[in-house]
């Protein structure tokens, strides 16, 4: 959520309060640039195998949405990819994509919160 910012008579700022991102625009054939990254910055892979893991998700990602992955970059706390979407289904594929691989990459280092 981006900042929504209200100015006062003077200029001064009168009021921060949380605004909602702007729906995204999904059709079929659409081409998007992907990019997330780590909490504050952090590392998102910690070795080759989070990589590993992160490509063979990202497969089963396009398997399951018939995405085609036209380019992919991996960085140490962020990714970049781009994707083509046959069936205006990005929303729902990264829902499932970014779900199923943290979950994974959890599971393997160990990095089980406590349950709120």
């Amino acid at each position: 959520m981006r900042p929504d910012f209200r100015l006062d008579p003077a200029g001064h700022i009168a009021s921060l309060r949380p605004m909602p991102r702007t729906m995204r625009v999904q059709y079929p054939g659409a081409i998007y640039h992907i990019m997330n990254r780590g909490d504050r910055r952090e590392n998102i892979f910690v070795d080759d195998v989070d990589r590993q893991d992160f490509l063979k998700t990202l497969a089963e990602a396009c398997q399951k949405t018939s995405w085609q992955m036209h380019a992919y970059c991996l960085m140490k706390n962020h990714f970049h990819l781009v994707v083509e979407t046959p069936n205006a289904n990005l929303v729902e594929g990264m829902r499932w994509f970014l779900s199923a691989y943290t979950i994974r990459l959890n599971h393997r280092q160990k990095l089980f919160g406590p349950v709120i």
